[in-house]
């Protein structure tokens, strides 16, 4: 079942559940400050820290250790069962899918019951983890579940740029397969989704994000798009994906990228969960099924597994787009 919930604010249900934030970092030190403040400002305070570095070459480790090193006995003291920070050193640069993907298992020792993906440079909204569980708590523990929300746009500054595109389509499968909506700065997952994201293998050319939502949808599970923004989400030159907030600019983005591109990255989710069907429910499984034989048969074939109507993006003219690439590429 997947969903498009409003989240209010205010006392979250389930207040006392704890998050486990993933933070990976690579060469962030000149925006982790304001980041690692946005994470004590968190009205939420039943929280630890899991991070890693990717290979960093500036003060990003030491500004992080630093960190953790000020947190941690903070939280002795009011929560003494609790380990706030943890590092989790690896061999190797895994980019930023292989690195979240990496903490997410890697936080499996700790008694969270939400996991939540922390980009170096963002800044979080005081109330974000605690709207994040308010939506997520709920939610019967064995199904799995995903929280989304919309961001803030600003430039390296903060200055404010606009807020990221809203969510006119409810969530979920087969639209998953073909455009993500689910920011993974401000994903926040219940331990069932980490679960089964953690059961599966994704593509080599997978997204964190993308992936974790698109699994929890193919496996039947909520997803819950929070409409208000949950982070000023910046965007600078390295930005590994970045967020544009108008359509023209989409647009130019698309075209840029090419439908060639854009499908080879649908067709290898395809071919992913076509692999691993214990990521899908049965009914999805079918739907999958249906659409990976129509992209390997004829035209027509293809013209008529698009009348599916989950088979749609956000707005008219990108399902334009999307049934133009899926028909010709």
């Amino acid at each position: 079942m997947e969903r498009l919930g409003e989240v209010t604010a205010g006392k979250a249900a389930g207040a006392n559940a704890r998050v486990a934030i993933l933070l990976s970092t690579y060469n962030g030190e000149r925006f982790l400050p304001e980041q690692l403040a946005s994470l004590t400002a968190q009205t939420h305070a039943d929280w630890s820290l899991h991070w890693r570095d990717d290979g960093s070459f500036d003060r990003s480790v030491a500004m992080v250790r630093d960190f953790a090193a000020t947190i941690g006995p903070a939280r002795a003291r009011a929560q003494p069962s609790i380990e706030r920070a943890r590092e989790h050193p690896s061999q190797g640069r895994l980019g930023a899918t292989g690195s979240f993907l990496f903490l997410l298992r890697a936080a499996r020792s700790d008694d969270a019951a939400f996991y939540a993906f922390a980009d170096q440079d963002d800044v979080w909204l005081a109330d974000k983890l605690a709207r994040a569980v308010a939506a997520l708590a709920p939610i019967p523990a064995g199904t799995p579940a995903l929280y989304c929300a919309r961001q803030i746009l600003v430039d390296e500054t903060l200055g404010r740029i606009g807020l990221s595109p809203a969510v006119a389509h409810k969530p979920g499968f087969p639209s998953a397969l073909i455009q993500n909506i689910a920011a993974g700065c401000t994903i926040v997952l219940n331990r069932a989704a980490a679960e089964i994201v953690l059961s599966g293998m994704p593509p080599a050319s997978a997204y964190h994000d993308w992936w974790c939502y698109l699994v929890v949808a193919a496996a039947g599970g909520e997803v819950v798009h929070d409409p208000e923004p949950a982070i000023l989400y910046r965007q600078h030159a390295s930005n590994v994906v970045g967020a544009r907030a108008t359509l023209i600019a989409r647009g130019i983005a698309a075209l840029f990228r090419g439908p060639r591109r854009y499908m080879d990255l649908i067709r290898d989710n395809i071919a992913a969960l076509t692999q691993q069907p214990h990521l899908l429910s049965a009914g999805h499984a079918r739907i999958l099924s249906d659409i990976a034989r129509a992209r390997n048969g004829s035209l027509w074939q293809r013209l008529s597994v698009l009348r599916d109507p989950g088979l749609r993006r956000q707005t008219p003219v990108e399902t334009l787009w999307f049934r133009y690439a899926f028909m010709f590429f």
